[in-house]
């Protein structure tokens, strides 16, 4: 079943090559979306893809690579629409 989240994640995860390493771990896994830096220090992510390789991407987003320092994780299910069709890394935040 597919399932979309976007996610919020804050903590130290800019400049530690999270959204890079996000978008590795989403790809190995089959997913689309994107993930960017926000202003405000945080990296914003909307993923879509197989609810199983979905819930071990948030798995992966709790903990980020090993530079990130991840305080916390908000997130929220939204309707899947299959708009993607891979994961990127947006500079536009």
């Amino acid at each position: 079943m597919r399932k979309r989240v976007h996610l919020w994640i804050s903590g130290r995860v800019q400049g530690v090559f999270y959204r890079a390493s996000a978008a590795e771990q989403a790809q190995a896994l089959g997913l689309a979306g994107w993930a960017r830096n926000l202003s405000d220090g945080r990296v914003e992510i909307v993923a879509e893809g197989d609810g199983g390789k979905l819930d071990a991407f948030l798995g992966w987003c709790s903990r980020g690579p090993s530079r990130a320092r991840v305080e916390e994780v908000e997130m929220t299910e939204e309707l899947a629409n299959g708009e993607f069709t891979d994961f990127r890394v947006r500079r536009d935040g």
